[in-house]
């Protein structure tokens, strides 16, 4: 079993490190990551002909093979699928990611983008997620909300769930979402499935634009939150908050054509035999 580690807050990341470490009684594990932050990117690989990628080892403690790359998350999987870092790989595991990917953060997060690289790829990948106290359970954390942060508790719940899926790999590849909250492992209430929530439980309230002195035409943007909202008991926020384990698996994006949209589609028939 070759497992890749990868995650979209950067090679240096404790969380990335911590779950590495924890995957190595998995199988052989290969860390290939990008140089610096990419959170929100994604599953975004860039304008492939305009970027130059590097790939550079690196060392992580207990780690054989590292490297870094610079590049989105989703780069780093697909580098790894055409064999720039050895044989195929088995698995991707993407994180830890400060911050719980819950809700619309699913669509920008680039820790979910690499795992939904990898089934593109035709490999299971697994994001892994862990709440950040003191700002809701979605999104970005940042360093000096970090201080505190139980990595431990979300490799262990890694551990758990990736030991339970290598024994039984699925035929077909899958993307599972996990969300942990942050807190002591006998802490944690249990485990639920998730469905995927449409509010954040704090949302962006406002961008107003602030012109830079010197520079006629040109605006800082201003961003400001909301206060937090609570959030459905059986949604993938409202599962964290409430200190269990949600997991979700995330379908395929598939053609879902509507009745209600045949007018529209009549009038763009009429337009092209025109």
């Amino acid at each position: 079993m070759r497992i890749l580690l990868t995650n979209d807050d950067g090679i240096d990341s404790v969380g990335l490190h911590v779950l590495a470490r924890a995957m190595r009684k998995h199988g052989e594990v290969v860390v290939a990551a990008p140089d610096r932050e990419f959170s929100g990117a994604g599953a975004a690989l860039g304008a492939l002909h305009l970027i130059q990628p590097e790939v550079h080892r690196c060392t992580i403690d207990g780690i054989d093979e590292a490297w870094s790359v610079t590049g989105p998350p989703a780069l780093c999987v697909m580098f790894s699928r055409l064999g720039a870092f050895g044989a195929p790989f088995d698995l991707v595991v993407a994180g830890i990611n400060p911050g719980a990917n819950v809700g619309r953060s699913v669509y920008h997060s680039g820790t979910i983008g690499a795992a939904l690289t990898a089934r593109n790829g035709g490999i299971s990948g697994v994001a892994v997620s862990q709440a950040v106290t003191g700002f809701g359970v979605e999104g970005q954390g940042w360093d000096e909300m970090l201080i505190g942060q139980k990595w431990h508790s979300a490799a262990a719940v890694a551990d758990a769930f990736v030991e339970g899926l290598v024994a039984h790999m699925p035929s077909e590849p899958v993307v599972v979402n996990i969300n942990v909250p942050n807190v002591e492992v006998d802490m944690i209430k249990g485990w639920r499935h998730g469905r995927i929530g449409m509010e954040p439980p704090r949302k962006m309230s406002g961008a107003t634009l602030e012109p830079i002195a010197g520079h006629d035409g040109s605006f800082n943007v201003r961003m400001t939150w909301g206060d937090a909202v609570p959030l459905p008991p059986d949604s993938d926020g409202g599962i964290v908050e409430a200190d269990e384990v949600s997991i979700s698996y995330l379908t395929r994006l598939e053609d879902g054509r509507r009745d209600d949209l045949v007018s529209a589609e009549q009038t763009m028939q009429r337009l092209l035999q025109a």
